[in-house]
């Protein structure tokens, strides 16, 4: 958008303090004729006949007066500019850092030294949000940078698939339909988490109340026999414990939760227990499974997309695509929550989800 052009700030701020400073001079001379020319006889006679008058005075006091405003003016013009630059030379720093992230240079800080004032509250908010975008752009990167690569492998997989059937049509076509149908499963399954962790960053979803219990129920009675299939036993206990949020986003939480602790429950025959209660105004939702140790080391990297540790062992039938806890991360930032994960001495991994308590 166009606009007109206008005065910068520096040579307002220049006319401002000699504007000032001329009003100033013009009230002490006012100051100086009401409280001492006006008190002078218009004629007076004194000893020899010499005393001065008030208009003798005038006119001596005049010529003097508007030298002295006349200085004043220009000691103002001069004195503003310089000053007003020096009081705003921080914000152009604070500019030049603007443009330069306008450009697409996000690793500029401004850095400013010296006293805390509002400028150097104002640079110093201007860099943590810098650090922020450029946390943010690299982050996005670099998912952008995993999932074309982890979307470029079903789709090379389908394509080798469909040249053998080419090139050989004595092939069993039940295998290769069987084969295409599960790479294309995948496909469609990183796809659509894909598009659930942008809804959740987003964060672009109505809210309503939700009882974190009822959301965990539902969980396990739609993993229960993946469960009972693995011979992990599966438990939900604890009380109410309502949020306002997304109840899709946050069943798809649960299940992402409840799900990976039954796959990553190693050797067969663990435990997985899930669990509910709510702490004055928060709502916390529990899960806790058996299983192999985790490394210490390791845990930081879990909700990373496309991370998967080397201990966290996946079967072919539940392989996943890397971003069960990345959407859990997600969909717990979004509803303004946060989300721990502690190893057990024993083995295994406790998930902690802490959202915003609703009466």
């Amino acid at each position: 958008m166009r606009r007109r052009p206008g005065l910068s700030a520096r040579l307002k701020l220049t006319l401002s303090y000699a504007g000032f400073l001329a009003v100033a001079g013009a009230l002490l001379l006012a100051v100086v004729w009401v409280f001492l020319l006006r008190y002078v006889p218009d004629n007076s006679q004194g000893l020899l006949g010499i005393s001065p008058n008030r208009y003798l005075l005038v006119r001596t006091f005049a010529p003097a007066a508007t030298v002295a405003m006349l200085f004043l003016l220009v000691f103002g013009l001069v004195g503003g500019w310089i000053l007003a630059g020096r009081m705003l030379a921080p914000l152009a720093q604070i500019t030049e850092a603007a443009r330069m992230a306008g450009d697409g240079s996000l690793s500029h800080r401004i850095r400013m030294t010296g006293r805390h004032d509002e400028f150097r509250e104002l640079a110093d908010a201007f860099d943590s949000m810098l650090r922020q975008l450029e946390s943010h752009v690299d982050e996005q990167q670099r998912f952008a940078a995993n999932a074309s690569h982890e979307l470029r492998t079903p789709l090379a997989i389908s394509r080798t698939l469909l040249d053998v059937a080419l090139k050989d049509p004595t092939r069993d076509r039940g295998e290769l339909i069987e084969r295409l149908q599960a790479v294309n499963t995948r496909a469609i399954d990183l796809t659509e988490a894909l598009l659930l962790l942008s809804r959740g960053d987003s964060g672009s979803f109505a809210r309503e109340s939700v009882d974190l219990s009822l959301v965990a129920e539902e969980a396990a009675e739609t993993l229960l026999p993946l469960a009972e299939q693995r011979r992990i036993t599966l438990e939900v206990d604890g009380g109410a414990a309502r949020t306002c949020g997304s109840a899709e986003l946050l069943l798809r939480m649960a299940m992402n939760l409840v799900q990976n602790a039954v796959v990553h429950n190693l050797p067969a025959g663990g435990t997985v227990t899930v669990h509910t209660e709510a702490y004055g105004d928060t709502s916390v939702l529990r899960v806790e499974n058996t299983g192999r140790r985790v490394p210490p080391d390791l845990v930081p990297t879990l909700t990373e997309p496309f991370r998967r540790g080397s201990e966290r062992v996946r079967t072919d039938e539940h392989a996943g695509v890397g971003l069960g806890l990345a959407i859990v991360h997600s969909i717990v930032r979004a509803h303004g929550g946060t989300l721990d994960l502690v190893p057990r001495p024993a083995g295994g991994l406790v998930v902690t989800v802490r959202l915003p308590g609703t009466p």
